[in-house]
Formats: structure tokens, C-alpha cells, sequence
């Protein structure tokens, strides 16, 4: 089955910056972006499908493959970051000249929001406490293992089945590079992820995430940002996002998340927006030692 549906975006609007965030930095199993547009492997409650985005004559061009097209393509705007509300935000950025001068200057990214929290949950875990190489590599592994054929005419494969993982025995996962601690936070996950995907919205799906062993604030962060397209949702426990904020908005070399989140304050509901903005600009605290050594979990 294949469905197509025309969107028509905003001014200004930014369709490479806003989608790209939905993959895996250089090769994912699941997405891709080239020069025909954007792919997007998923499995929906239709059955499985493949959305491809592609900008033409001033629209967006969705078209959805396989079972699953029709949700898809209804789902499209939202993936595209169409659905992400706005208003309100410049004038919450005037709060600080910096802020200001990066919200105009990418005023065409908008925020997507895919619908399926388990396959962001899956990266977020897989990104705890290692480097973003370390992470993605693992991620790609997991996912060819257990991903299956995507619809559609590009090869991808769909994000993993929950049922499956929940199945899959602890020590699978050690070729991939992901030890017993981050493992064991995937299989609860997986356990219960028909309920995670049932949430609501963004505050209901935070509660039940943090509520299971293994997964804190930051994972629920970076996992609600993308699934359901929260703007407020702040990754407090990163590693360099409170030194990032600390040092863009009060000139401080470093800082804890306390004061990160003080500095946000005047920005309500769109806090993780503004660390997203200053991610954008290339804005970064100064590095003082050594980088985190990269590591290969399968090698211990």
C-alpha cells in the first residue's frame, strides 16, 4: 500500500535540521536522508511501514509504504516537526540577547515528534554514560540484529520489536558493546513498552519511565523530546549540557544542573528548545583534560 499526503510548511521552514535529529548521526539502519529526501522505517499499529518526506514546489511530499502507510502518512506533520507550537517563544527569547539572536537565526527548525517512544527510548539507553560513538555503534548493531525488512524501495530496516528484546537474554547484547547495567535497563523497558507507548503525553510517559529501574531524568529527557515533541524537556545528568548552558547564558565555565536549570527558568516550556538552540549555534563551554577514552564493551 503506498499513501501520499501534501503538507504545506511554514515560512522559512528548515526540513533538513529539524528531521535529522530522528536518526543516528552518519548511517542508520532505520532513516536516512538523501538527496530524494528523507526515509523513515517504523512499525505503527497498522503494521509496519516506511514514511518518505521530500520537499517539492514549496510543499512537503509524504508519502507512506506498506501496511502501516495510511498512519504514516497522517503521522507525517508531526514527524516533520509541523505540529511543534511556537508561539510564545520569541517573545520568551528576548529574555536573553543570545537566546534572541538563535531563535531568529534558526526560527525555521521545528521539533518533530514521532509517536513511538520505544525506539528513542532504545538510543537513549544505549547512550547512557558513554560517548555518542560508543552509543551509535552499539545502536546499529541492535538494530540490524533485530530489525526486520522495511516496505517501501530503499533498504532500511524497522526499529526492533519490544516483544522480541523482552525476550532476548541478557548476554546477546554483549557483542554489541552494551554491558549488564544498560542491558537490564533495555529489557524492563521492553518488558512494559505496549504501556510506555500508550501515554498520553510527554509528562505521563516521564513518570512511568523514571519509575523503572535504570532509567533517570536524562533518558526520560531524551527520549519524550522526540517522541512526543516536548520543548520543555531538559536532559538533566548530561555530561556537558549544564557546563554548555552555564557558560552561553551567564558566562561560567562550568556549572551543575541546579544552575542550569535556574538559568532556564525564564524560559517556560521551552527549555529544552533553548538548549537545542544552543547545540544549533555550536556554542560549547570550554574543555579543560582529557576526552572520555572510546571503549568496546564487547572486549571485556
Amino acid at each position: 500500500m503506498t499513501v501520499t499526503r501534501r503538507l504545506t510548511p511554514p515560512e522559512r521552514y528548515s526540513f533538513g535540521a529539524s528531521v535529522r535529529p530522528l536518526l543516528v548521526p552518519k548511517s542508520d539502519p532505520c532513516g536516512l536522508v538523501r538527496e530524494d529526501g528523507f526515509w523513515l522505517a517504523m512499525r505503527t499499529p497498522e503494521g509496519p511501514a516506511t514514511l518518505h518526506l521530500a520537499r517539492s514546489a514549496g510543499e512537503l511530499v509524504a508519502t507512506g509504504h506498506g501496511p502501516g502507510a495510511r498512519w504514516a502518512a497522517d503521522r507525517a506533520d508531526a514527524i516533520a516537526g509541523l505540529r511543534d507550537d511556537l508561539s510564545g517563544f520569541p517573545a520568551l527569547a528576548t529574555r536573553h540577547p543570545l537566546v534572541e539572536r538563535l531563535a531568529k537565526t534558526f526560527s525555521g527548525v521545528r521539533l518533530p515528534a514521532t509517536g513511538h517512544l520505544f525506539p528513542r527510548l532504545l538510543r537513549a539507553i544505549l547512550e547512557q554514560k558513554v560517548t555518542g560513538k560508543e552509543a551509535h555503534r552499539s545502536y546499529r548493531a541492535v538494530c540490524r540484529h533485530f530489525g526486520e525488512p522495511a516496505p517501501g524501495p530503499v533498504e532500511l530496516v524497522l526499529p526492533p520489536d519490544p516483544a522480541v528484546v523482552a525476550a532476548t537474554a541478557y548476554w546477546v547484547f554483549h557483542p554489541f558493546g552494551v554491558e549488564q547495567r544498560r542491558t537490564q535497563a533495555l529489557l524492563r523497558a521492553a518488558q512494559v513498552a505496549a504501556r510506555l507507548e500508550s501515554c498520553a503525553g510527554a509528562a505521563e510517559a516521564t513518570a512511568r519511565l523514571t519509575a523503572l529501574p535504570g532509567i533517570g531524568p536524562w533518558t526520560a529527557a531524551e527520549t519524550v523530546r522526540y517522541a512526543f515533541g516536548d520543548a520543555d524537556a531538559v536532559s538533566v545528568g548530561d555530561f556537558h549540557i549544564p557546563n554548555t548552558v552555564a557558560y552561553a547564558l551567564a558566562g561560567e565555565a562550568r556549572g551543575t544542573d541546579e544552575r542550569m536549570l535556574e538559568l532556564l527558568e525564564p524560559f517556560p516550556g521551552h527549555r529544552g528548545r533553548v538548549c537545542g538552540l544552543l547545540a544549533l549555534g555550536g556554542i560549547a563551554a570550554p574543555k579543560f583534560g582529557p576526552r572520555m577514552p572510546l571503549r568496546s564493551f564487547s572486549r571485556f
